[in-house]
């Protein structure tokens, strides 16, 4: 089963940014079955997908982020990249890594988990 590893969340102003790291112990694949993708969970909320990307690229952002988070990805080391920006205090959660080779969307039926890493934004 992959291993995910996630890392770069902590506490910020609102306004400010973070970039999320999310690194595979596989290779992440290129076909548009394979989807990485970032999903956070808020204390005392469920789960919600907040990105995802396809192993071709098409990318899939809730509406709540859309416009301030951009996915990338660096097939050679693995990675995948959360870049956040303009962050609120409602952005305050886990952020979670997953990955999954058959479809892509923003629900949350995924394989593999990471151990999540905290962003707190503070007003």
């Amino acid at each position: 089963k992959v291993q995910l590893a996630e890392s770069g969340g902590g506490s910020v102003l609102a306004g400010g940014s973070l970039r999320l790291s999310c690194v595979s112990s596989e290779p992440t694949g290129t076909g548009d079955a394979y989807c990485m993708g970032w999903f956070r969970q808020a204390p005392g909320k469920e789960r919600e997908a907040v990105a995802t990307m396809r192993g071709g690229g098409t990318q899939y952002y809730a509406d709540s982020v859309k416009g301030r988070f951009t996915l990338s990805r660096n097939d050679a080391e693995r990675t995948l990249y959360l870049q956040m920006d303009s962050l609120k205090p409602e952005d305050t959660a886990m952020y979670y890594c997953a990955v999954r080779r058959w479809g892509c969307y923003l629900d949350l039926e995924y394989d593999s988990w990471g151990q999540g890493t905290q962003v707190t934004v503070s007003s």
